[in-house]
C-alpha cells in the first residue's frame, strides 16, 4: 500500500486528469446549488419571484418553533423505528444468504437487489395496491373472515358479521411499512457483507464448547458483524429521516413527515427562505448521526488498540 501512495505521489499530473473531471462535476453540480440554497436560509421573500439575502436568522428562529420542531422528532421518531425493524428482519435475511450453499447465494443476493432495478414510484404504487380496500391484503383477510364465519356455523354458533375492509393505507402503519419495504435493502447488504467476512469456525468452537445457538448469536456473531450493523443502520436511517415520496402518497395528514414540509414550502407557499432552512436543519442533523458515528468507531478502534 505504501509502494502504491508513492507512486502517486511521483505521478502527480495523472491523478490530477484523473481526478479533475469528478471534482469538477461535484463542485459544479453539488456544492455550488447547495451553496446558494444555503444563502437562501439566510434571505427573505421581496418579491413573488425575488430573494434578498439579508444574513436573518428568522428562517432558523420559525423553524425551530414547536409545530416543525415536533414534526422533525416524529420524523427521526420514524425514521428510527423503520430501521429498528429492518435490522431485525434484515439480520435473519444476512445469516441466511450468508450460510446458503454457493449455488443458491448468488440468487438470493439478486432477489434483494432486484427491487432496484424497479422506480421506486412504481414499487410504492404496487405495494398502494396491495394494500388498499380493494387489495390483496383486504381480500385475503376477507376470505380468512368467511372462512372462520363458515366455521362457526357449522359447529353451530353464531355466524360473524360481514367483512369490513381494513383501513390500511393514509396512517402511520401505511408509512412506516412503506419505509420498511423500500429501505430493507439497505440494511441487508451491509449486513451481509459483515457476515460474510466472519470466521465461521467461531461459531462451530462455541457450539462445541455448549453455548446454545441465541447465545453464540449474541456472544459472537452480533459483535463480530457489529460495523455492518453500523453501517446499516446509518445507511437506513438517514434515507428514512429524509424521506418524501413515500409518506407523500401512503400518508394521512397527520402522517406527514419534514421533507414533506420542505416540499410544501418550495412548491405551495413559495417560501425558499424557510424552506432552505427546514432543509439545512436536516442537513445539520444527519452531518451529526454521521459525526457520532464516526466517534463511535474512532473510539472502537482505540479501544481496540
Amino acid at each position: 500500500m505504501a509502494g502504491a501512495l508513492q507512486d502517486w505521489r511521483q505521478h502527480k499530473r495523472p491523478f490530477a486528469a484523473i481526478v479533475s473531471a469528478p471534482i469538477f462535476w461535484l463542485v459544479l453540480f453539488f456544492l455550488v446549488p447547495m451553496g446558494i440554497v444555503w444563502l437562501y436560509s439566510f434571505g427573505q421573500n421581496v418579491g413573488p419571484a425575488a430573494i434578498e439575502i439579508t444574513g436573518t436568522l428568522d428562517n432558523y428562529k420559525r423553524a425551530t418553533e414547536w409545530l416543525y420542531l415536533s414534526i422533525f422528532l416524529k420524523s427521526l421518531a420514524v425514521a428510527a423505528l423503520v430501521t429498528f425493524i429492518c435490522l431485525i428482519v434484515g439480520f435473519p435475511v444476512a445469516m441466511a444468504i450468508t450460510f446458503a450453499t454457493e449455488k443458491w447465494r448468488p440468487w438470493l443476493l439478486l432477489a434483494i437487489m432486484l427491487p432496484f432495478w424497479t422506480n421506486l414510484l412504481i414499487r410504492t404504487y404496487a405495494l398502494m395496491m396491495l394494500m388498499g380496500q380493494n387489495g390483496y391484503a383486504n381480500k385475503g383477510l376477507g376470505a380468512m373472515w368467511d372462512g372462520a364465519s363458515w366455521l362457526r356455523t357449522l359447529v353451530g354458533l353464531q355466524p360473524l358479521e360481514a367483512w369490513t375492509p381494513v383501513q390500511l393505507l393514509y396512517n402511520n402503519f401505511a408509512v412506516v411499512l412503506g419505509l420498511v419495504y423500500v429501505h430493507l435493502p439497505f440494511m441487508v447488504l451491509p449486513l451481509y457483507s459483515a457476515l460474510d467476512r466472519l470466521d465461521k469456525s467461531l461459531i462451530e468452537a462455541s457450539l462445541d464448547l455448549g453455548a446454545g445457538h441465541f447465545r453464540t448469536l449474541m456472544k459472537i456473531v452480533v459483535p463480530l458483524a457489529g460495523s455492518g450493523i453500523a453501517a446499516g443502520v446509518m445507511i437506513t436511517l438517514i434515507p428514512a429521516l429524509g424521506a418524501y415520496l413515500t409518506p407523500d402518497l401512503m400518508g394521512g395528514t397527520d402522517s406527514q413527515m419534514i421533507a414533506n414540509v420542505i416540499e410544501r414550502q418550495f412548491k405551495r407557499a413559495n417560501d425558499w427562505p424557510f424552506g432552505a432552512a427546514l432543509s439545512f436543519l436536516l442537513i445539520y442533523a444527519m452531518f451529526a448521526l454521521v459525526a457520532l458515528q464516526s466517534l463511535r468507531g474512532s473510539r472502537a478502534k482505540v479501544g481496540a488498540h
